[in-house]
């Protein structure tokens, strides 16, 4: 599914990712656990193909393709999506129209207005793209558009920051309906959750986990077993390992 191998990654000019190395196999489901600005949220903008993020070494490999230097559009073509921890407001487009757009762009047969439903969005179907939202509303609407893309490989950046009890059950069911929803039929798939409360973890079975501390993985391993030594020791213990 996912192949990173020795990924340096620059963002105006300064090294943030430095040598990072990880796979993500079908149907797995990865957590991202680390201190603000060790590189998570970069590392998910360079597999989505943000233009800002520049790749001075490594590869990225996705289904087996190397998609290091493919353009944002090419690789959500390809099945890859993401839910940003803050999405830009829009005015002048409608939360249905790109909506509409995503259930259409790879062919996906997804009925918008029953997921709107199911998201307690349909009264906001007719507003412009996340414009004077809520930070549930936010999360809601980035997820709306998310399962309408149908992607292979899901990216989730803190899918639970700054939303209340009631909006991360929701969201959280939702994510995991998503993650797991085409096991049966064989179709599997992948995701990389950055989280800094575990919240999500109650909603979706992770397989496996990492922290990222200063641009590199410096422990990997069961995704509850990584969460709960940072709950109880924090980060102190990963720095030794560096």
């Amino acid at each position: 599914m996912l192949k990173i191998e020795n990924l340096h990654v620059s963002v105006d000019g300064k090294p943030i990712l430095k040598g990072i190395d990880l796979q993500v196999d079908e149907g797995e489901t990865h957590i991202l656990l680390g201190p603000n600005g060790g590189g998570k949220t970069t590392l998910l903008m360079s597999i989505l193909g943000m233009p800002r993020y520049e790749v001075t070494q490594g590869r990225i490999i996705f289904n087996d393709r190397d998609i290091t230097h493919m353009t944002l559009d090419e690789r959500a073509r390809l099945g890859i999506g993401m839910m940003f921890q803050k999405p830009p407001a829009v005015r002048g487009v409608k939360l249905a129209q790109i909506a509409d757009i995503a259930a259409h762009a790879r062919g996906n047969n997804v009925a918008v207005a029953a997921v709107a439903e199911r998201l307690n969005l349909e009264e906001h179907m007719d507003r412009d793209l996340n414009y004077g939202f809520s930070g549930g509303e936010l999360k809601r609407s980035e997820l709306l558009q998310l399962i309408c893309q149908n992607p292979e490989l899901v990216l989730l950046d803190e899918p639970e920051s700054g939303v209340d009890m009631d909006n991360i059950s929701l969201i959280g069911n939702m994510i995991n309906e998503l993650l797991h929803k085409d096991k049966i039929k064989g179709r599997k798939v992948s995701g990389i959750i950055v989280t800094h409360t575990g919240y999500i973890l109650e909603y979706v079975n992770a397989d496996k986990g990492h922290i990222l501390m200063d641009g590199r993985i410096v422990c990997s391993g069961g995704a509850r077993d990584i969460f709960d030594e940072v709950r109880l020791h924090g980060f102190g213990r990963c720095e030794q390992c560096q």
